[in-house]
């Protein structure tokens, strides 16, 4: 964990903490709906306020009566949010007033002995400040009052919780990467990022879709900054009902676009789905550096030619990911979790690799000697030179005298000589024809 202040929201269910956490991000990372236990895990994300960074916790509903499946993972979650948290943002119901459910919630606070501040959240109507004096029995000596729907408040909130901040310190710098572990449901996805991590950051089930919102999680591994993406597992459009669910698509989809690297995690014992397919492509298309990582591996049973079958399939099945390293891991053993950070780390920096303009045309104009570039009635392709303009992803732009000679076939093969020379594994190479 990146030594930040750490802020945690935490109240019972439906009172406004998914609200107020997006609206403290200036982000929808949160989902926020209508329901009761929309949101079931820790959600992570880092804000600022007065040039002071610190990470925002959002968390599940607490509800210790209910009999809801998740309730008791919940509340471990919740226990282990506050454990962490410089400062508890306890979130009420000005609407609602003192419930049993918000005596119990401050009595569970109050024995963790955190600095808490209370939030009177929902102050929007006169109707609201009927109950506003009966939230002063709790108990909480700071309290704020908001809308965090309007935005009302927040301001006076913040100020608030940057007091609980201790002086900040100089940290040293570094590049974060960020990892978004994407699939379909059930893939493993949580229980690596648990693995990873130490600790139960994300609730494991057995019941596909149990992650619904993406969880960031930050972590540091060998002096480098990491936020491991858990993104929610995609299912086909006829399988997906709630209105939760449908935003969950765009979570993944959204943590996809945030990402430096995208692992793609494949249930061993299923192969590819169509779904693993999209997901795989959507991550493609966004030109996102790619690892493939085969879960459940210590699950199945092998001889010689095991590993060798299982990667064949997995090329003919994704054949536009010929660039993403293969690993066969096990995230409940923790079997090649260490190689698959380091493979990471080295995707990342490929990522990041620029070629210099004249070791660049070398290797192209050798590479025209070789194999000359076709021809259309009498006129022949002719490259003038290449440069690399971008990195992450890594663009090429070719000067040539009439892009329309040159068919990808040929494209693909000058990639070709540019992979042979340098190592871009797990980087998708950006190639652009210009007409002279």
């Amino acid at each position: 964990m990146v030594d930040k202040p750490v802020v945690c929201i935490v109240g019972r269910p439906n009172v406004g903490k998914s609200t107020l956490f997006n609206t403290i991000t200036k982000s929808k990372i949160s989902i926020t709906e209508d329901t009761p236990g929309v949101t079931r895990d820790r959600i992570y994300a880092k804000a600022t306020w007065l040039n002071r960074e610190f990470i925002l916790i959002d968390t599940g509903g607490l509800d210790p009566g209910s009999n809801e499946i998740f309730m008791p993972e919940i509340e471990a979650q919740v226990d282990v949010a506050v454990e962490h948290a410089t400062v508890v943002l306890f979130v009420v119901d000005a609407k609602d007033g003192v419930t049993a459910l918000d005596e119990e919630i401050a009595s569970r606070l109050r024995r963790w002995e955190k600095r808490v501040v209370l939030v009177i959240n929902k102050m929007d109507s006169k109707a609201s400040e009927e109950h506003l004096y009966d939230f002063y029995e709790l108990g909480f000596y700071d309290s704020v009052i908001i809308s965090a729907e309007q935005g009302r408040g927040i301001g006076d909130l913040l100020d608030l919780a940057v007091e609980g901040f201790a002086p900040e310190e100089e940290e040293d710098q570094s590049d974060e990467i960020k990892v978004a572990f994407i699939g379909k449901p059930n893939a493993g996805k949580s229980s690596l990022v648990n693995k990873i991590i130490g600790e139960e950051r994300s609730i494991v089930t057995n019941i596909p879709g149990t992650t619904r919102d993406s969880i960031h999680s930050y972590f540091r591994y060998e002096g480098t900054d990491y936020t491991l993406i858990d993104t929610a597992g995609l299912r086909k459009k006829k399988k997906i009902n709630e209105n939760v669910e449908r935003y969950s698509v765009v979570r993944t989809l959204r943590s996809i676009d945030m990402a430096d690297v995208c692992v793609l995690m494949v249930d061993a014992s299923d192969g590819i789905s169509e779904q693993d397919s999209k997901i795989a492509g959507y991550a493609h298309d966004r030109n996102k550096a790619m690892i493939i990582a085969v879960n459940k591996w210590d699950l199945i049973e092998k001889d010689n030619h095991t590993t060798r079958d299982m990667e064949a399939e997995i090329r003919r099945e994704l054949p536009f990911l010929n660039y993403a390293p293969m690993i066969f891991i096990s995230a409940v053993t923790g079997q090649r979790i260490p190689k698959l950070l380091h493979l990471i780390h080295l995707v990342n920096n490929n990522y990041s690799l620029r070629i210099q303009t004249g070791v660049l045309n070398d290797i192209i104009n050798r590479a025209v000697l070789d194999n000359q570039p076709p021809s259309d009635k009498g006129k022949r392709g002719k490259i003038y030179y290449a440069q690399q303009v971008s990195t992450r992803p890594p663009k090429f732009v070719f000067s040539v005298n009439d892009q329309e000679l040159f068919h990808f076939s040929y494209m693909r093969y000058l990639e070709n000589q540019i992979r042979g020379a340098y190592t871009f594994d797990g980087v998708p190479l950006v190639m652009e024809l210009r007409n002279r």
